[in-house]
């Protein structure tokens, strides 16, 4: 018996360990570097034909916006690159809202790197600057900050937190009442994403795809996981530990299946896909930005009064705090749990299908939010609801501040030294155990 059990888990390990080399080795296979990005003006039609140049020690490369507005320009390899417009090829009477844009320096650490160029009616005083990766909206890096600059980075960041408290709240709900680790959940927005995607795409409108997606990303993604994975899982008393790198191995296989059947090129919702941005006072924003972050703050309401309120809500908390105590007064843990991945997959699925309206539907989106997320839960306050909120909230903001000092590519390094100085000074997180709902 012993030396079976031996086997299965060499087997087991060796699965992963193929796996994880796949992981090395695909993202180099499935897309080059690239600068990306596309040109609309002001009132958000698309300008073709303008001409842009992109230079770096040795390199130099020219490209032009096709009748979508859209450019695509490789390049060798990740480094700082020169990227320059010409602005005779500008429609009569518009011009860049910044004259500095005419030419700016870009990192690009591999993969695509998306930028905006923002066009206006005659002379431009506006900035503009390289596209922001899981907002999709332009952002702002400088060394210091106007006072203009701080106030939008701080709503930005109050948006990006919202976004980051759906697919925590899931990820955070899942640990309280089975205590696992799950590296997985990223893959879940990524699949919610897909999901609303395939059905855009057989023309459904993504108003309609999307809470379809959502319903059915919860009941099959979340309650058909947990049924045919994790529930024999936990009847074989597997620990958590040995759980955890069943997550880590899911998450790759799932990564991989999407980027072999939907390949490594971004996509985009056929709805909604560009809009003229819009002031409000001191901030600057998308009608579609504002939308969909007041949705999710119904979404995580409600999910937060019915969590308190509602008698599955008291079971999961009872479960949370003590799953045999709970068993003997009658709750039916099995059902508990069930509930709560279903409810974790639908935020998770609504959070990918968010991401997705404001950046382009990639392979990996939900691995590049994933250590963001569990960033949160762990300032907030691991299986904790209000943890989760904070946290995100918390982080969002931080993660927006950072690229005032330093570029926008390495802002999610900020959220994960904060994350390591609250478990030196705070291991509990801000909001401790004591509001602990699974």
């Amino acid at each position: 018996m012993l030396q079976r059990r031996r086997t299965i888990v060499g087997a087991f390990l060796l699965l992963f360990i193929g796996l994880f080399g796949l992981a090395g080795t695909a993202p180099a296979m499935a897309e080059g570097s690239a600068i990306v990005g596309v040109i609309t003006d002001p009132s958000g039609n698309p300008v073709p034909d303008v001409l842009i140049g992109v230079a770096a020690e040795g390199f130099t490369e020219t490209g032009t916006t096709g009748p979508d507005g859209a450019f695509r320009i490789e390049i060798p390899k990740g480094g700082s690159y020169e990227v320059s417009i010409d602005v005779t090829t500008l429609p009569e009477g518009i011009s860049l809202a910044k004259a500095e844009d005419e030419s700016r320096t870009l990192l690009v650490l591999g993969g695509e790197k998306k930028i905006i160029i923002k066009l206006v009616d005659g002379e431009g005083t506006e900035s503009a600057g390289p596209i922001d990766p899981e907002t999709g909206e332009a952002s702002v890096s400088a060394t210091g900050g106007t006072g203009q600059q701080v106030i939008q980075l701080f709503f930005d960041g109050i948006l990006f937190g919202i976004l980051i408290a759906l697919g925590a709240l899931g990820l955070n709900l899942i640990f309280g009442t089975t205590g696992l680790t799950n590296f997985s959940h990223g893959e879940l927005l990524t699949l919610g994403a897909f999901t609303a995607i395939v059905l855009n795409e057989l023309g459904v409108h993504i108003i309609i795809a999307a809470p379809i997606a959502v319903i059915f990303s919860a009941l099959i993604y979340g309650g058909g996981q947990n049924k045919l994975l994790w529930k024999p899982l936990r009847r074989r008393r597997t620990g958590l530990i040995a759980s955890m790198i069943v997550t880590i191995g899911l998450a790759i296989t799932l990564r991989y299946t999407l980027l072999l059947f939907f390949g490594g090129s971004p996509r985009s919702y056929q709805q909604y896909a560009g809009m003229t941005g819009i002031s409000i006072g001191p901030f600057s924003t998308t009608p579609k930005a504002l939308i969909l972050a007041a949705i999710a703050v119904v979404v995580l309401a409600v999910t937060v009064f019915w969590l308190q309120n509602s008698r599955i809500g008291k079971a999961t908390r009872a479960v949370s705090d003590n799953p045999a105590l709970a068993s003997t007064t009658g709750i039916n843990v099995e059902r508990v749990i069930s509930v709560v991945w279903i409810l974790g997959a639908g935020l998770a699925a609504f959070a990918g299908i968010y991401l997705g309206l404001t950046q382009d539907v990639t392979w990996n989106m939900g691995q590049r939010l994933l250590l963001v997320m569990f960033a949160a839960i762990t300032l907030g306050g691991l299986g904790t609801i209000w943890g989760a909120i904070v946290g995100s909230l918390v982080v969002g903001v931080f993660i927006q501040m950072t690229t005032l000092f330093i570029p926008t590519e390495m802002k999610t390094v900020g959220a994960l030294f904060l994350m390591i100085v609250i478990l030196m000074v705070r291991p509990q997180g801000l909001l401790g155990r004591r509001e602990r709902v699974g």
